[in-house]
């Protein structure tokens, strides 16, 4: 693959006249509103030069342009998967974790999974991995402790992550190694859940909570980390992507994304958030990297110029911090992580550094404290600042709607749990009228706001066109059943506006990519299927990349039919199946 970039100063433009290359014989669908639709393009030194009609674009061809014929096949921009976490995912299986292998295992396979990997690594090092549900252990009679774990190995530490990533399963050395006791504080982004009696630690951590065992252990070894991000980045490249945000890194993480952006293997944009906190895993260069050592990763397609906050949990644990109780009778609203105070201070400091703030937010009480905060620091500040970012956005007030658009505040949709599923029936515990509210793209969108998709792999597939039907439907992509699911479908040019233009307009660059434009970086798409000639259902979930384009670069060719190279299907070979 060439892996040559086009770096142009402020100075240099393309020419006009004549294309290195030109694809005709297109259906074109631009998402660019004076010339939604074309049948040619023409691309010089990365960028578009001419779009329209074949005999527009035949005038920029010369005696060294190379003309393929798309055979009429549907062309469109590059999408945009605006969270999602590639290191979390593979690393893991990379380093030699344990993967329980099942995505609801039982009781019995999650001791089974741990005995077997005791006996094929024998010592006394970590025994950490993924994952156990705590809904099976409850739908089991089972109460998930450190007892239970100890009955299973008690003469080694043991780690294992929930299903949701809102908690993590401990046995009793893993606490002593992490010096968590009766005495240990609560971090404020997390708890430790307690004997009501006694007050010593159960063995589950909640959310930021864990963040202590990894501070125990040894850090992702760094190819495990490279690989993850080679191999995630390759299969995004397979699907259409072409932007990208890895929400959650720390310096080893942006170590491994350097190496591979300087080996020329970085075939997506990416946005590379901080970790303010140690939720998931420490980050020791923290202050360093916010003062300004983010800028040594720079370059074309890595940007580290964003921090992401967890402002509160998660449904599953019941940390998601609500507006009103959770339940009749209670005054529990979920846990908020920070303080109002830290938030409104964070958010307008990182505001007038320059630094997008990406904030999770699932429940509808934490993205109304987000809002409130970036609105103080638009008063602070001036003017509209940074656009930051409300990760997850999984309920939202209705009066909260139109505050997206009138803040500049993306609204990012994640993960992909707006279709009928036993993922999606898991949030049923938000109670009905919230879940009408789940998800509200169309809501945001009708308001004038900007809303965009995250898968937030691996929490659900990595595969972005599962989400993008199930905005158009909002039912199963897979099963046949008349039962709709709840909040209502957006229409498939919103979908596809959503994950193209809307994605550029997140990762601030919508002026230099998005859309299939004079003068716009030349990313698009090849599809075996015109999405606008089939039915959604069952059809757009199922759709084939034929060729991923990155600033004029064939980082995709399924079939070798453009480049002439044959890319194996890595998601066939290697990620996991969701």
């Amino acid at each position: 693959m060439d892996v040559s970039r086009h770096y142009l100063s402020s100075n240099t433009r393309p020419s006009a006249a004549t294309a290195e290359l030109v694809l005709t014989n297109g259906r074109f669908y631009t998402v660019d509103d004076a010339t939604p639709w074309a049948d040619a393009v023409a691309i010089s030194q990365g960028r578009f030069i001419a779009v329209g009609s074949a005999d527009q674009v035949a005038a920029h061809i010369g005696e060294h342009t190379r003309v393929v014929d798309l055979g009429g096949r549907f062309v469109m921009p590059g999408l945009y998967d605006m969270h999602t976490h590639p290191d979390l995912a593979l690393a893991p299986g990379y380093a030699g974790y344990l993967d329980v292998g099942l995505e609801d295992p039982t009781p019995e396979q999650v001791s089974q999974a741990i005995l077997s990997y005791a006996d094929q690594h024998p010592g006394d090092g970590w025994i950490y991995g993924a994952y156990f549900v705590r809904y099976t252990f409850k739908q089991a009679g089972i109460v998930p402790d450190r007892a239970w774990l100890d009955s299973i190995v008690s003469d080694r530490p043991v780690a294992i992550l929930d299903r949701s990533w809102g908690c993590m399963l401990v046995n009793s050395m893993a606490l002593e190694l992490a010096a968590i006791d009766v005495n240990t504080p609560d971090p404020r982004h997390g708890y430790i859940e307690r004997d009501g009696i006694t007050g010593e630690p159960t063995g589950i951590l909640v959310d930021g909570a864990y963040a202590m065992i990894h501070a125990a252990m040894p850090p992702s070894p760094a190819h495990a980390l490279q690989r993850a991000y080679r191999e995630g980045v390759q299969f995004q490249s397979g699907r259409g992507v072409v932007g990208t945000k890895f929400v959650h890194v720390c310096e080893h993480r942006l170590d491994a994304l350097r190496t591979i952006d300087q080996q020329g293997q970085l075939t997506v944009r990416v946005e590379a958030a901080i970790s303010w906190q140690d939720d998931i895993f420490p980050v020791k260069r923290r202050w360093e990297l916010i003062a300004g050592e983010r800028h040594f990763y720079r370059s074309a397609r890595l940007n580290a110029n964003a921090v992401k906050f967890h402002f509160d949990g998660t449904h599953e644990s019941r940390s998601s911090y609500l507006s009103t109780p959770w339940a009749e009778g209670s005054a529990w609203r979920g846990h908020l992580n920070l303080t109002p105070e830290h938030i409104n201070d964070m958010v307008a400091d990182m505001d007038r550094k320059g630094i997008r703030v990406i904030a999770h937010c699932t429940g509808d009480g934490a993205s109304d404290l987000f809002l409130d905060a970036v609105a103080e620091a638009r008063r602070r500040n001036g003017g509209k600042g940074m656009r930051h970012q409300c990760a997850h956005s999984t309920t939202l007030l209705d009066a909260n709607l139109q505050r997206f658009s009138e803040l500049d505040v993306i609204a990012e949709f994640s993960p992909v749990g707006w279709f009928p599923s036993s993922f999606a029936y898991a949030r049923a515990v938000f109670g009905e009228e919230r879940m009408q509210r789940a998800y509200n793209f169309k809501g945001v969108l009708d308001a004038g706001g900007v809303a965009v998709m995250g898968t937030d792999w691996p929490v659900s597939s990595l595969d972005p066109w599962i989400g993008f039907e199930a905005m158009v439907t909002r039912e199963n992509p897979w099963e046949e059943t008349d039962a709709s699911f709840y909040g209502e479908p957006i229409s498939l040019e919103q979908a596809i506006r959503v994950m193209t233009i809307n994605g550029a307009w997140a990762m601030g660059i919508e002026h230099q990519a998005g859309s299939i434009s004079v003068g716009k970086s030349a990313d698009l798409i090849v599809l075996d299927r015109n999405l606008f000639e089939v039915a959604p259902r069952g059809n757009i979930h199922a759709t084939q990349v034929d060729l991923t384009m990155l600033e004029g670069e064939f980082v995709w060719d399924a079939q070798g039919e453009f480049s002439g190279t044959v890319r194996e299907a890595v998601w066939q070979r290697d990620i996991p199946e969701f």
